[in-house]
This record gives C-alpha cells, structure tokens and sequence, in this order.
C-alpha cells in the first residue's frame, strides 16, 4: 500500500495527473489571516463547561533567554520566522532541542501560543524553538511541511549557536501541529517532502515526536475532518481536494501511511475527545510490532486544547520532560 501512496501521492504537487471528479481547490487560499483559533477564544468556549480553567500566560524566567522573529527561511515569494528560547546558563553537555509547532487546523493559530509551553522547557534545560509555517490561506500541503523541515535544517545549522546536539533534535506539536510533526518525523530525508529551499543539504531527521492531541490518519472512522456537508473541513481546505472520491491522496497525507524501522520514539498527550487523536491506536500498534518506544497519556475529561490551560499545562511540561530524559538517557 505504501508502494501506491507513494505513486498517486504527486498528484498533490501536481506532478502526475489522478483522475477524479474534482479538481484541485484554492478557494481557501485569502492571503489574509484566519484568526478563529486563539488562546483566548478557545477560553472563551471553554469556560461554561470547565469552570476551573485559566489561560497560561507567558512567563518571565530570569533564567531563559528569548530571542523572537528570526528569519530562518527566505525566498523571493515568502519569509519565514522562528523564536528561540533557551537557558541563560551555560552547559557542560550539549542541549537536546525542542521544536513546537502551533496548531489551529492548518489553518489558523499563532506561534506565540505557545511561548509558556517554550520558556517552561527552556527553564527545564532545552532549547525550545517555536517556527511560523505558511497556512492554508496561504499556500496548500505539502507547504507547510517543507518549511518545518526548513526549520529543523536551521536549527541543526545553528546549532553552535544555541549549544544543540544535533542527534538531539525533536519535533512536537499540538493538533494540526502535531500532525505535522508526526509527518514530518515519519519523512525525514525523504525527497517528495523535503522542498527545496532553506538549507536543502542538511538532513531534516529528528530523534523523537512528542504529539499532543493529533490526528494520525485522515481517512480512521473517528476523524470529523472531510464532511464538507455544513461547512469545508480544515484539512479539505489544507489539501484543496475533498474527501470524497480521493480517498487515496488523503491517506497518502497521514502521518500512519509513512511508519517504518526509522520512526522516532513517540510521546502521545492526549484530550478525552477521541477524534482529535484519530488514528492513534494503529499508530501506536505499527510501533509495537517493530519494537519502537512509546508513551499515551490522557487527561479524562479534558477538551482538545488542554495545554494552552491550567489545571493541564505543568503535567503536559512533566510528561514531556520525563519522556526525553528516559529516551535520552539510554
């Protein structure tokens, strides 16, 4: 099946012609922000329900450094941002590095969501980096994984900078983050998904994925994404093809259609919604039977973007930490 994904997937990059009743959309593609996924809105939707929450404000570490909107990509058409944080104090060992991707359907969200979630990191030892990736109003998939995988060759480039082990890197995410994050930790090297710009020669592997709350399959029974029925699906919007009569491509877009001997250890924070992780139970199966590490973690009763609040936030930093201490310390 892979063999066959492999082959119908160009059809996306338009390099080979699939037939089916729908050509390619960019009706979502606005240039222009979609702000419907934030901090303070997903609070606003929340609270009713989950009256003990509070927003996870940033915090100010004397201890981390912060260094924000460095360029790490740039062409003729786009430029692209990254923040860095990291201990102030210097290290005798070299740092492992963590990158965060934001989530918001591939659609909507925002970097700086996630600075807490950095500087808690960085108080913790890591670097932490938090990369701006082109969304679907602006360009369609595989876009947005060529500028992580930009990301992560520029953090290994700069890694005497911020005193990385480039054996060390990480990528995570949160929702449509952390999809991509399980796609681009799955695809390392591989050439379809590599994108040609921003430090091209240096590889984009990664040692570990941390998910939290992710679909890892777009065509599992419990994913909502592709019924187009009320209003269009974020990730029919991501790809610019309906669910519907491409059913192929759009398992072809799963993180699970690319695990293989070199998948990463996994760490898996999971919400109690079920469709906001589907696809995990085989993903973590696939694991098991070639004897690679993993971790699932649920909050009962959680809703999807726990970690952007308290009561869940400092379990999710602890989760994280004790993961990559006990995977890095073999």
């Amino acid at each position: 099946m892979k063999f066959l994904i492999l082959f119908l997937l160009p059809s996306f990059l338009s390099l080979v012609c699939v037939s089916n009743s729908h050509a390619q959309s960019l009706e979502g593609i606005t240039n222009k922000p979609d702000t419907s996924f934030t901090t303070y809105s997903a609070f606003q939707k929340l609270k009713k329900d989950f009256p003990g929450i509070s927003i996870v404000r940033e915090f100010d570490f004397p201890g981390v450094i912060k260094k924000e909107s460095i360029v790490y990509c740039k062409t003729s058409s786009y430029k692209l941002l990254i923040d860095a944080f990291y201990p102030k104090e210097k290290s005798n060992a070299k740092r492992v590095a963590v990158i965060m991707i934001h989530g918001g359907g591939w659609r909507s969200g925002n970097r700086s969501q996630h600075y807490p979630l950095a500087e808690s990191l960085a108080r913790l030892g890591y670097a932490c980096f938090t990369p701006q990736y082109r969304l679907s109003t602006e360009a369609l998939f595989p876009a947005a994984v060529y500028d992580i995988k930009a990301a992560i060759r520029w953090v290994k480039e700069n890694a005497f900078t911020y005193d990385l082990d480039t054996s060390k890197i990480v990528i995570a995410g949160f929702s449509a983050g952390g999809e991509l994050a399980a796609f681009v930790g799955n695809t390392g090297n591989m050439p379809l998904f590599e994108g040609c710009d921003c430090n091209s020669n240096i590889s984009s592997n990664v040692a570990a994925i941390v998910d939290i709350d992710v679909t890892l399959s777009f065509t599992n029974a419990e994913i909502g994404e592709g019924d187009d029925s009320k209003h269009t699906s974020a990730a029919t919007y991501w790809f610019g093809y309906p669910k519907n009569g491409n059913e192929v491509l759009w398992e072809a877009s799963s993180p699970l259609s690319y695990i293989s001997s070199q998948t990463p250890p996994t760490l898996f924070i999971n919400s109690s919604v079920d469709r906001m992780h589907a696809g995990r139970n085989d993903y973590t199966a696939q694991l098991d039977s070639m004897h690679i590490y993993s971790e699932v973690h649920t909050f009962e009763d959680a809703p999807h973007a726990f970690c952007l609040f308290n009561p869940w936030f400092e379990p999710t930093i602890a989760y994280i930490d004790s993961f990559l201490k006990k995977i890095f310390s073999k």
